[in-house]
Protein backbone atom coordinates (compact mmCIF):
# COMPACT_ATOMS: atom_id res chain seq x y z
CA UNK A 1 0.00 0.00 0.00
CA UNK A 2 1.49 3.32 -1.10
CA UNK A 3 1.03 6.70 0.60
CA UNK A 4 2.22 10.21 -0.06
CA UNK A 5 2.29 12.86 2.69
CA UNK A 6 -1.25 14.10 2.01
CA UNK A 7 -2.59 10.56 2.18
CA UNK A 8 -0.90 10.05 5.53
CA UNK A 9 -2.46 13.23 6.94
CA UNK A 10 -5.93 12.26 5.70
CA UNK A 11 -5.65 8.79 7.14
CA UNK A 12 -4.42 10.14 10.47
CA UNK A 13 -7.42 12.43 10.85
CA UNK A 14 -9.85 9.64 9.99
CA UNK A 15 -8.41 6.80 12.07
CA UNK A 16 -6.49 8.40 14.93
CA UNK A 17 -9.36 7.73 17.34
CA UNK A 18 -9.48 4.07 16.34
CA UNK A 19 -5.73 3.54 16.73
CA UNK A 20 -5.49 5.29 20.09
CA UNK A 21 -8.71 4.07 21.65
CA UNK A 22 -9.76 0.73 20.19
CA UNK A 23 -6.48 -0.64 18.79
CA UNK A 24 -8.04 -3.64 17.05
CA UNK A 25 -4.86 -4.49 15.13
CA UNK A 26 -2.39 -7.33 15.19
CA UNK A 27 -0.01 -7.62 18.16
CA UNK A 28 -1.14 -4.32 19.72
CA UNK A 29 -2.67 -3.85 23.16
CA UNK A 30 -3.89 -0.50 24.51
CA UNK A 31 -6.71 1.32 26.24
CA UNK A 32 -9.98 0.31 24.57
CA UNK A 33 -12.80 1.17 26.98
CA UNK A 34 -13.97 4.80 26.93
CA UNK A 35 -12.52 7.10 29.60
CA UNK A 36 -14.94 9.39 31.44
CA UNK A 37 -13.75 12.52 33.21
CA UNK A 38 -16.78 12.39 35.53
CA UNK A 39 -16.09 8.75 36.44
CA UNK A 40 -16.95 9.39 40.10
CA UNK A 41 -20.56 10.14 39.10
CA UNK A 42 -20.78 7.05 36.86
CA UNK A 43 -18.89 4.23 38.64
CA UNK A 44 -21.29 1.52 37.47
CA UNK A 45 -19.76 1.62 33.99
CA UNK A 46 -16.63 -0.08 35.39
CA UNK A 47 -17.71 -1.46 38.79
CA UNK A 48 -20.96 -3.41 39.19
CA UNK A 49 -20.56 -3.37 43.00
CA UNK A 50 -21.67 0.27 42.89
CA UNK A 51 -25.24 -0.80 42.04
CA UNK A 52 -27.77 0.42 44.59
CA UNK A 53 -25.37 2.52 46.64
CA UNK A 54 -27.50 5.67 46.27
CA UNK A 55 -30.31 3.78 48.08
CA UNK A 56 -32.75 4.88 45.37
CA UNK A 57 -33.36 4.06 41.72
CA UNK A 58 -30.81 6.15 39.84
CA UNK A 59 -30.71 6.95 36.13
CA UNK A 60 -27.60 8.66 34.72
CA UNK A 61 -27.15 9.94 31.17
CA UNK A 62 -23.69 10.81 29.92
CA UNK A 63 -22.47 12.05 26.54
CA UNK A 64 -18.82 12.61 25.62
CA UNK A 65 -17.31 14.30 22.55
CA UNK A 66 -13.59 13.53 22.56
CA UNK A 67 -10.76 15.25 20.67
CA UNK A 68 -12.92 17.94 19.03
CA UNK A 69 -11.37 19.05 15.75
CA UNK A 70 -10.21 15.60 14.64
CA UNK A 71 -12.23 13.92 11.93
CA UNK A 72 -13.49 10.54 13.13
CA UNK A 73 -13.05 11.49 16.80
CA UNK A 74 -14.55 9.24 19.51
CA UNK A 75 -18.13 9.85 20.63
CA UNK A 76 -19.75 8.04 23.53
CA UNK A 77 -23.34 8.01 24.81
CA UNK A 78 -24.17 6.11 27.99
CA UNK A 79 -27.40 5.34 29.88
CA UNK A 80 -27.01 3.67 33.28
CA UNK A 81 -29.77 2.56 35.67
CA UNK A 82 -29.39 0.86 39.04
CA UNK A 83 -31.40 0.28 42.21
CA UNK A 84 -31.34 -1.64 45.49
CA UNK A 85 -33.86 -4.47 45.81
CA UNK A 86 -36.34 -4.96 48.68
CA UNK A 87 -33.83 -7.43 50.06
CA UNK A 88 -31.24 -4.88 51.20
CA UNK A 89 -28.41 -7.31 50.49
CA UNK A 90 -29.09 -7.23 46.73
CA UNK A 91 -28.95 -4.59 44.01
CA UNK A 92 -29.17 -4.64 40.22
CA UNK A 93 -28.24 -2.37 37.34
CA UNK A 94 -28.41 -2.05 33.57
CA UNK A 95 -26.03 -0.19 31.25
CA UNK A 96 -26.45 0.84 27.61
CA UNK A 97 -23.51 2.38 25.77
CA UNK A 98 -22.74 3.43 22.21
CA UNK A 99 -19.16 4.20 21.19
CA UNK A 100 -18.21 5.59 17.80
CA UNK A 101 -14.64 6.21 16.64
CA UNK A 102 -13.66 6.71 13.01
CA UNK A 103 -15.15 3.85 10.99
CA UNK A 104 -16.00 1.73 14.06
CA UNK A 105 -19.12 1.54 16.21
CA UNK A 106 -19.60 -0.49 19.36
CA UNK A 107 -23.05 -0.82 20.96
CA UNK A 108 -23.28 -2.68 24.25
CA UNK A 109 -25.81 -3.72 26.88
CA UNK A 110 -24.65 -5.09 30.22
CA UNK A 111 -26.48 -6.14 33.34
CA UNK A 112 -25.10 -5.71 36.86
CA UNK A 113 -25.71 -7.65 40.05
CA UNK A 114 -24.34 -6.76 43.48
CA UNK A 115 -24.38 -8.69 46.74
CA UNK A 116 -23.93 -6.26 49.64
CA UNK A 117 -22.62 -6.94 53.14
CA UNK A 118 -22.41 -4.66 56.14
CA UNK A 119 -18.81 -4.23 57.38
CA UNK A 120 -19.33 -1.67 60.14
CA UNK A 121 -22.23 0.48 61.25
CA UNK A 122 -21.38 3.07 58.58
CA UNK A 123 -19.70 1.03 55.84
CA UNK A 124 -20.59 -1.77 53.44
CA UNK A 125 -18.87 -4.05 50.95
CA UNK A 126 -20.43 -5.22 47.69
CA UNK A 127 -19.29 -8.02 45.37
CA UNK A 128 -20.43 -7.44 41.81
CA UNK A 129 -21.00 -9.37 38.60
CA UNK A 130 -21.29 -7.72 35.19
CA UNK A 131 -22.41 -9.60 32.09
CA UNK A 132 -23.61 -8.66 28.63
CA UNK A 133 -22.77 -8.33 24.95
CA UNK A 134 -21.33 -5.76 22.57
CA UNK A 135 -22.00 -5.48 18.83
CA UNK A 136 -18.89 -4.33 16.98
CA UNK A 137 -19.05 -2.78 13.49
CA UNK A 138 -16.14 -1.53 11.35
CA UNK A 139 -16.87 0.30 8.09
CA UNK A 140 -13.33 -0.14 6.75
CA UNK A 141 -14.20 0.62 3.13
CA UNK A 142 -15.10 4.20 4.12
CA UNK A 143 -11.52 5.07 5.12
CA UNK A 144 -9.96 7.82 3.03
CA UNK A 145 -6.31 7.77 1.98
CA UNK A 146 -6.19 3.96 1.72
CA UNK A 147 -5.37 1.88 -1.32
CA UNK A 148 -8.62 0.50 -2.70
CA UNK A 149 -6.85 -2.70 -3.69
CA UNK A 150 -5.65 -3.42 -0.16
CA UNK A 151 -7.68 -6.46 0.93
CA UNK A 152 -7.31 -5.43 4.60
CA UNK A 153 -9.77 -2.58 3.96
CA UNK A 154 -11.97 -4.24 1.33
CA UNK A 155 -14.48 -5.87 3.66
CA UNK A 156 -16.53 -4.40 6.51
CA UNK A 157 -17.27 -6.03 9.85
CA UNK A 158 -20.99 -5.99 10.64
CA UNK A 159 -22.47 -6.57 14.11
CA UNK A 160 -19.75 -8.83 15.41
CA UNK A 161 -21.17 -10.09 18.77
CA UNK A 162 -18.71 -9.86 21.65
CA UNK A 163 -20.18 -11.47 24.83
CA UNK A 164 -18.36 -10.77 28.06
CA UNK A 165 -18.51 -10.75 31.86
CA UNK A 166 -16.49 -9.40 34.75
CA UNK A 167 -16.21 -9.12 38.53
CA UNK A 168 -15.71 -6.31 41.01
CA UNK A 169 -15.62 -5.35 44.67
CA UNK A 170 -16.76 -2.00 46.05
CA UNK A 171 -16.44 -0.72 49.64
CA UNK A 172 -18.08 2.52 50.74
CA UNK A 173 -19.09 4.56 53.75
CA UNK A 174 -20.82 7.93 54.02
CA UNK A 175 -17.49 9.70 53.36
CA UNK A 176 -15.15 7.31 51.48
CA UNK A 177 -15.07 4.60 48.83
CA UNK A 178 -12.67 2.05 47.35
CA UNK A 179 -13.32 -0.14 44.33
CA UNK A 180 -11.45 -2.72 42.26
CA UNK A 181 -12.78 -4.30 39.08
CA UNK A 182 -12.19 -6.00 35.77
CA UNK A 183 -15.40 -5.46 33.77
CA UNK A 184 -14.46 -7.69 30.80
CA UNK A 185 -12.59 -10.92 31.40
CA UNK A 186 -13.00 -12.46 27.94
CA UNK A 187 -10.48 -11.24 25.36
CA UNK A 188 -12.68 -11.66 22.29
CA UNK A 189 -11.03 -12.03 18.89
CA UNK A 190 -11.94 -9.59 16.10
CA UNK A 191 -10.99 -10.74 12.58
CA UNK A 192 -11.15 -8.88 9.28
CA UNK A 193 -11.01 -9.87 5.62
CA UNK A 194 -9.14 -13.15 5.06
CA UNK A 195 -7.77 -12.80 8.62
CA UNK A 196 -5.40 -10.04 7.44
CA UNK A 197 -6.75 -7.67 10.07
CA UNK A 198 -6.76 -9.35 13.45
CA UNK A 199 -7.25 -7.99 16.91
CA UNK A 200 -8.81 -8.68 20.27
CA UNK A 201 -10.47 -7.06 23.21
CA UNK A 202 -7.94 -6.45 25.95
CA UNK A 203 -8.62 -7.07 29.64
CA UNK A 204 -8.76 -3.88 31.75
CA UNK A 205 -8.23 -3.52 35.50
CA UNK A 206 -9.52 -0.52 37.47
CA UNK A 207 -8.86 0.80 40.96
CA UNK A 208 -10.94 3.73 42.22
CA UNK A 209 -10.80 5.55 45.55
CA UNK A 210 -11.99 8.78 47.11
CA UNK A 211 -13.00 10.58 50.27
CA UNK A 212 -14.74 13.75 51.46
CA UNK A 213 -13.05 16.18 53.86
CA UNK A 214 -14.87 18.95 55.74
CA UNK A 215 -13.12 22.31 55.33
CA UNK A 216 -15.74 24.38 57.15
CA UNK A 217 -19.51 24.51 57.54
CA UNK A 218 -20.13 25.28 53.85
CA UNK A 219 -17.13 23.78 52.04
CA UNK A 220 -16.06 20.18 51.48
CA UNK A 221 -13.11 18.82 49.50
CA UNK A 222 -13.45 15.56 47.57
CA UNK A 223 -10.19 14.07 46.19
CA UNK A 224 -10.62 10.98 44.00
CA UNK A 225 -8.46 8.84 41.77
CA UNK A 226 -8.95 6.26 39.03
CA UNK A 227 -6.06 3.93 38.12
CA UNK A 228 -6.23 1.84 34.92
CA UNK A 229 -4.05 -1.09 33.90
CA UNK A 230 -4.21 -2.81 30.52
CA UNK A 231 -2.03 -5.75 29.54
CA UNK A 232 0.81 -4.51 27.35
CA UNK A 233 0.29 -0.80 28.09
CA UNK A 234 1.66 1.56 30.77
CA UNK A 235 -0.41 2.20 33.90
CA UNK A 236 -2.61 5.27 33.50
CA UNK A 237 -4.30 7.27 36.23
CA UNK A 238 -6.60 10.23 36.85
CA UNK A 239 -6.34 12.49 39.90
CA UNK A 240 -9.34 14.72 40.59
CA UNK A 241 -10.16 17.28 43.27
CA UNK A 242 -13.64 18.76 43.67
CA UNK A 243 -14.87 21.46 46.03
CA UNK A 244 -18.46 21.18 47.27
CA UNK A 245 -20.15 24.49 48.10
CA UNK A 246 -23.32 24.55 50.24
CA UNK A 247 -24.09 20.90 49.39
CA UNK A 248 -25.15 22.02 45.88
CA UNK A 249 -22.30 23.10 43.64
CA UNK A 250 -19.26 21.00 42.75
CA UNK A 251 -16.31 22.68 41.02
CA UNK A 252 -12.92 21.09 40.42
CA UNK A 253 -10.11 19.91 38.21
CA UNK A 254 -8.66 16.67 36.90
CA UNK A 255 -5.24 15.55 35.66
CA UNK A 256 -4.86 12.46 33.47
CA UNK A 257 -1.25 11.28 33.44
CA UNK A 258 0.65 12.48 30.36
CA UNK A 259 -2.60 12.96 28.46
CA UNK A 260 -4.92 15.77 29.54
CA UNK A 261 -6.21 18.10 32.22
CA UNK A 262 -9.79 19.13 32.81
CA UNK A 263 -12.08 21.56 34.57
CA UNK A 264 -15.46 20.32 35.75
CA UNK A 265 -18.55 21.36 37.59
CA UNK A 266 -21.91 19.92 38.60
CA UNK A 267 -24.96 21.39 40.28
CA UNK A 268 -27.77 19.76 42.25
CA UNK A 269 -30.88 21.40 40.79
CA UNK A 270 -33.01 19.57 43.39
CA UNK A 271 -32.33 16.89 46.00
CA UNK A 272 -32.88 14.33 43.22
CA UNK A 273 -31.67 15.99 40.00
CA UNK A 274 -28.03 16.79 39.21
CA UNK A 275 -26.34 18.09 36.05
CA UNK A 276 -22.63 18.22 35.26
CA UNK A 277 -20.16 19.35 32.60
CA UNK A 278 -16.43 18.87 32.06
CA UNK A 279 -13.92 20.15 29.53
CA UNK A 280 -10.64 18.34 28.87
CA UNK A 281 -7.73 20.01 27.13
CA UNK A 282 -4.96 17.74 25.75
CA UNK A 283 -1.40 17.88 27.06
CA UNK A 284 0.02 15.40 24.53
CA UNK A 285 0.82 15.80 20.81
CA UNK A 286 -2.94 15.72 20.19
CA UNK A 287 -3.01 19.41 21.19
CA UNK A 288 -1.84 20.20 17.64
CA UNK A 289 -4.97 18.58 16.21
CA UNK A 290 -7.71 18.91 18.84
CA UNK A 291 -9.25 21.75 20.87
CA UNK A 292 -10.24 19.35 23.66
CA UNK A 293 -13.07 17.10 24.84
CA UNK A 294 -16.54 17.85 26.22
CA UNK A 295 -18.64 15.76 28.57
CA UNK A 296 -22.24 16.27 29.75
CA UNK A 297 -23.91 14.41 32.62
CA UNK A 298 -27.50 14.28 33.91
CA UNK A 299 -28.48 12.16 36.91
CA UNK A 300 -31.80 11.60 38.70
CA UNK A 301 -32.70 9.66 41.85
CA UNK A 302 -36.25 8.28 41.90
CA UNK A 303 -37.91 8.10 45.31
CA UNK A 304 -41.27 6.35 45.27
CA UNK A 305 -42.23 7.11 48.88
CA UNK A 306 -43.37 10.69 49.45
CA UNK A 307 -42.15 10.73 53.05
CA UNK A 308 -38.67 9.45 52.14
CA UNK A 309 -35.83 11.95 52.10
CA UNK A 310 -32.45 11.30 50.56
CA UNK A 311 -29.42 11.81 52.74
CA UNK A 312 -26.54 13.64 51.01
CA UNK A 313 -24.59 11.40 48.65
CA UNK A 314 -21.06 12.38 47.69
CA UNK A 315 -20.32 9.45 45.34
Amino acid sequence: MKFNISHVKNLLKTTLAVIAMLTFSADADAQQDPMFTQYFFNPLSINSGYAGTREAMNVTLLAREQWVGIKGRPRTQSLVMHTPLPNESLAVGLSFRRDEAGPTKNTSIFGDFAYRMRVTEKSRLALGLKAGVSLFTADLTSLTGTDGEDISFSQNLRNKPLPNFGFSAYWWSDRSFLGISTPKLIENEVDGADDLMQGREVRHYFLTAGTVIDLNSTLKLKPTTLIRYVNGAPISFDVTANLLIDERLWIGGMYRYQESAAVLCSFSLTDQLRAGYSYDFPLSDLASYSTGSHELMLSYDFTFKKDKTLSPRYF
